[in-house]
């Protein structure tokens, strides 16, 4: 699989395939290399820096091997060039990084989505680029980040590098920072790869899932109390007639998850973004993991017991027919 990225004079360019140290010596003497234990074997000297330079290539060529993970059952793919990027933001950029440093055992899912989320941000398209690049610099529980650049990396950089180059790759204003806010969140839950105090990683975290408790809590409540269920307190903001009480819902599942977002300190930007995303969204995504849940549970039952699946399957049918018939016959 190729892909060949357009760009006019881009940030993103063709790392190449050279040994990793060779690439780092390229980017600059004191060039990290993560993922990769070994030395160089030789002192470069800047005319050999200056020849692998001129051997990266100005355009992004996207080479991908595709492999099937029959241990996890998800398919992976291996980059046959390195990306290269340039992080020139003024003030806080990083320089050259070239993804992945081990060109052999590096591997990448594109981009990581929960499958139920994918209809918002799909897997490929022009993100596609800078998902790999994040991909690269982030460590994950069972895959190290495999990255070259002049200095060590933080998940938190690595997320701001992640917009950054989105930017660049012309993905929309509000993906780009959607997405940033959804990797942000991950990185305070996790807390890995950062320069955090441990108290600082638990102020995080309890902002994170504190707010997001809440938002589901609160976002329950309303709609019970939309529902006009009987028994359940009414929701102060939202009133009694329809109209208004829509409108009410609305401005809470607003106005509220702005209000917790300012607990997450420097990350406040992602929790003003991912608050009122979940609220507003919450209702439309849990039918979806429902029914996502239910096709993945036959898919594997069928895999399974084949025999089993198609008895439930004709059961199931057998089931709603009925159902329909004495539905309409009482109606």
């Amino acid at each position: 699989m190729k892909l060949q990225v357009e760009q006019d004079d881009g940030p993103f360019y063709d790392g190449g395939e050279a040994p990793a140290e060779e690439a780092a010596a390229a980017i600059a003497p004191e060039a990290v290399v993560v993922n990769v234990a070994e030395p160089p074997e030789s002192p470069r000297t800047r005319a050999d820096d200056q020849d692998v330079a001129d051997d990266l290539e100005p355009d992004l060529v996207i080479v991908l091997d595709r492999r099937f993970n029959e241990a996890t059952r998800r398919e992976e793919f291996r980059l046959l060039r390195r990306i290269g990027y340039d992080d020139n933001v003024p003030g806080v950029g990083i320089g050259r990084i070239l993804v992945p440093a081990d060109l052999e055992n590096w591997t990448t899912d594109l981009t990581s989505v929960p499958f139920f989320l994918t209809w918002l941000v799909p897997k490929t398209g022009a993100h596609l680029p800078a998902a790999i690049l994040h991909d690269g610099l982030v460590l994950h529980k069972d895959e190290p980040a495999s990255y070259i650049a002049a200095r060590e990396i933080y998940r938190d950089e690595a997320d701001r590098v992640f917009r950054d180059a989105m930017a660049k790759t012309g993905t929309g204003l509000l993906r780009r920072w959607m997405v940033w806010a959804a990797v942000t969140a991950a990185t305070m839950h996790f807390a890995r790869q950062v320069d955090w105090a441990p108290i600082q990683k638990w102020h995080y975290r309890i902002a994170l899932w504190g707010t997001l408790a809440l938002i589901v809590s609160l976002g329950m409540w309303s709609t019970l109390d939309l529902l006009n269920i009987s028994g359940i307190a009414g929701v102060p903001w939202i009133g009694e007639r329809p109209i208004p009480a829509l409108i009410g819902g609305l401005a809470g599942a607003l106005a509220i998850p702005l209000l917790l977002g300012t607990t997450w300190g420097k990350f406040r930007i992602a929790g003003w973004i991912i608050g009122p995303l979940v609220a507003l969204i919450l209702p439309a995504i849990v039918p979806i993991v429902v029914i996502s849940g239910l096709y993945v549970g036959v898919e594997r039952l069928q895999q399974w017991q084949p025999w089993l699946a198609k008895a439930l399957a004709v059961v199931s049918v057998c089931a709603i027919l009925a159902v329909f018939a004495v539905s309409w016959w009482m109606a």
